[in-house]
Formats: structure tokens, C-alpha cells, sequence
């Protein structure tokens, strides 16, 4: 089969949106996610719901894909999957279902990491979006993960750094939970944050590594400095809210840049390209574009439907992996670690 007739479907599920997509020669005929709102009411993703939403929606979500990529599932060259890193149980309703459907159409199963799929979700053919070339500096931000990678080739990945505890995603969740914003709440302290002044208050960056990250100790900075000026001022939130994102979003978005700053010293290269749920934030959108203006730097910023956890991304790993001939075996099993 030609290049110029491959059909490539992607399905992710690796936390809580069930999502498929499909690509013909790189570029997006269809893009479906379907959220979970269930989680809202506990303040986060319970694993055990997550899995079962996952069975309810997949069918559903990969007929519509399909449908809207008005494609039969018989013009399908390969199927890729989420094959982790994520949660077990939601990852395992993917992985099923795409085995099942390659086995049964008799086509190549791909299994595809996560976190490369946002890497490489920038060389997906969309004219609101540039393609970086090799080699490049990727920086990963997420609810789960938070890494620096360098990118010398579609499989060449070199992980320089990454958080020693908590991600990125999940210091501005707790933080929104702290003042009391309902989950998820990181995209509540991005809105907040564009009516508020970034130098209201000051908190600390914490001190590790280089290209290390650790959040853990700046959202116990955070919890007690509200603790703190809610005793003194029960109604402090009401006024200050705005201030307080915008303090706690720049204070994270200058630390990212920090440990960008430091990879970019010590390898050379001036081409950097963010992926993952955090880079759909505004403060690190907004920094990327002011270093590419005073560093020089080359910056790539994904377009926002392929920030957040979606299949898109999947089926163009999924793709790269076709061309070069990879399949991966029916015996492949779900990991909910799993390394670049």
C-alpha cells in the first residue's frame, strides 16, 4: 500500500478522555475526545470510573471518528494505541479494543508512548502549527509528567531532565484546589491569572538539579501562604484571587524557563518545542514567543487540540511508525510505566 493511501487510526486512553482519531498522509480527517465530567465532583481522577466511562465511550467515540474521516474501518492500514504510560485500568480498555480491531481487520497494531506522542504531535500537517527539525529541545508539561527531552530523530529521544516529584499540571491543580477553584483547576489560574499582577506576592522556586524540576515543596509554600492570609483576612481570596494566580503562574512559567534556559546552554541548541495539557497555558505560551524575540530562540508551540491528551497525536506516532515498517506484537501488554 502506498504512502499516499495509508490510513492510520489512533485511540487514546490513558487517563480520562477516551478519544480517536484518523490521519491520511499526516494530515487530521478526524479528531474526537470525549471528557468525563464525573471526575468534577471528586476533585480529581478516580482511576476506577475512569475505566469504566473508557468502556461506555470507546465504540461510540471510534465510530464517530471514523464517520467524520468518512472512511470505512476496511481502508484502515494500522491501528495505534496508547500503550502508557498512564492509568492501568483505563489504559488497558484501549489497549483491548485496538488489539481486537487490528486482529479482526488483519492489520499492524502499533503501540505508541505517550509522552513521544506529544513530542510528536508537532509533525502532524496543520497550518496552524510549524514542525520543528532535528535536533531539537522538547519540554513535556502535564498533570503526570514534567520533562526536558532532546529529539535528534522521531525515535531518537534522550531524556536530559525531569520532576524528582510532582509534574507541572499537578502543582497548578492543588494550587486552584487550595483557593478553592473546582478540578480541573489549572486552566482556572491560567484565566485568573491574565486579570492579575505576576508581582503581587512572591513565592520561592525550589532548588534542585539543573534540569531538574520539584514542585512539591512549592505547593506546600503556596498552602500556607493562603492558610496564612485567610486567617488574617477571611475574605483575602475574594480580592486577591487574581493576584494570586498570576503570582503562582509566573512564578512556575519563569521556573520552566529557568531549566529551558539551562538545556539550551549546556546542548547548544536554540530550537525548542513544548507539548502535553500545560502547554495550552498562556504564561508558557507567552514566554516561548518573548525568548524567540530576545534570545533568538526558535520556538514550536502546538496547536491547543493537540495539547491536551487526544489520539491525533497517537495515530501520527502511529504513522511514523507504519513507514518505517514497526508493528507491535498482539501479546503487548498495557504498562503504566513506561519510558521514553
Amino acid at each position: 500500500m502506498s504512502a499516499q493511501d495509508t490510513y492510520i487510526l489512533g485511540i487514546e486512553s490513558s487517563c480520562d478522555d477516551t478519544a480517536a482519531a484518523v490521519i491520511h498522509n499526516d494530515v487530521v480527517l478526524s479528531n474526537v475526545v470525549a471528557n468525563q465530567e464525573i471526575h468534577r465532583a471528586y476533585g480529581g481522577v478516580v482511576p476506577e470510573l475512569a475505566s469504566r466511562a473508557h468502556q461506555q465511550n470507546i465504540v461510540p467515540v471510534v465510530d464517530q471518528a471514523l464517520r467524520i474521516a468518512n472512511i470505512d474501518k476496511k481502508q484502515l492500514s494500522a491501528i495505534a494505541f496508547t500503550q502508557g504510560p498512564g492509568l492501568m485500568g483505563s489504559l488497558l480498555v484501549g489497549t483491548s479494543f485496538a488489539k481486537s480491531l487490528a486482529q479482526g481487520l488483519g492489520i499492524p497494531l502499533l503501540g505508541v508512548n505517550h509522552m513521544q506522542a506529544h513530542i510528536l504531535a508537532h509533525y502532524i500537517k496543520d497550518p496552524e502549527q510549524r514542525a520543528p527539525e532535528f535536533p531539537f529541545i522538547a519540554l513535556t508539561i502535564s498533570g503526570g509528567h514534567t520533562q526536558i527531552v532532546r529529539v535528534d530523530d522521531y525515535f531518537d529521544l534522550t531524556v536530559l531532565g525531569e520532576t524528582i516529584d510532582d509534574a507541572v499540571g499537578e502543582a497548578f491543580d492543588k494550587s486552584a484546589k487550595i483557593m478553592g477553584l473546582p478540578y480541573p483547576g489549572g486552566p482556572l489560574v491560567d484565566h485568573y491569572a491574565q486579570q492579575g499582577n505576576p508581582l503581587a506576592y512572591a513565592f520561592t522556586k525550589p532548588k534542585v538539579g539543573a534540569l531538574e524540576f520539584s514542585f512539591s515543596g512549592l505547593k506546600t509554600a503556596i498552602l500556607y501562604f493562603i492558610q496564612k492570609e485567610t486567617q488574617r483576612d477571611p475574605k483575602f481570596l475574594e480580592t486577591a484571587l487574581p493576584d494570586v494566580c498570576a503570582s503562582i503562574q509566573h512564578t512556575i512559567v519563569s521556573y520552566l524557563m529557568d531549566k529551558l534556559h539551562n538545556a539550551v546552554d549546556q546542548t547548544g541548541i536554540k530550537r525548542v518545542a513544548i507539548g502535553g495539557g500545560v502547554s495550552a497555558n498562556s504564561g508558557i505560551r507567552n514566554a516561548l514567543n518573548e525568548v524567540r524575540n530576545t534570545h533568538g530562540w526558535d520556538t514550536y508551540i502546538p496547536k491547543f487540540a493537540y495539547c491536551t491528551d487526544n489520539a491525533a497525536m497517537i495515530a501520527m506516532v502511529g504513522a511514523l511508525m507504519y513507514r518505517q515498517g514497526d508493528q507491535t506484537p498482539f501479546s503487548a501488554t498495557a504498562k503504566a510505566r513506561l519510558k521514553l
